[in-house]
């Protein structure tokens, strides 16, 4: 099953996230969950990250969650709201 994580920084976090920023990189080299795409948010400039977003292949909820909960972006604090849904996936159109 997919799932889609938006989640949207707090405000003022951005000395946080560059400080917690290695180790999230790290942790998703461990491939805790099957990572499908993922990548910062950004202003429409380009100039600031603003959130991150990912759409990840997990059994279940509950998996989001855990992965979700171990995540050191998460545990620093860095974000306002995490927002989880099921995707349900039509078109691909990479090649």
């Amino acid at each position: 099953m997919l799932f889609v994580i938006y989640c949207i920084d707090r405000t003022g976090v951005e000395a946080v996230r560059a400080g917690a920023i290695q180790a999230h990189v790290a942790y998703l080299a461990t491939r805790p969950i099957k990572v499908v795409m993922s990548g910062p948010l950004t202003s429409d400039d380009g100039a600031r990250v603003v959130g991150s977003f990912f759409i990840v292949e997990a059994a279940d909820r509950a998996a989001v969650a855990a992965f979700q909960a171990a995540d050191p972006l998460y545990r620093a604090g860095i974000w306002a709201s995490v927002d989880v849904r099921v995707f349900d996936k039509r078109v691909d159109n990479r090649d």
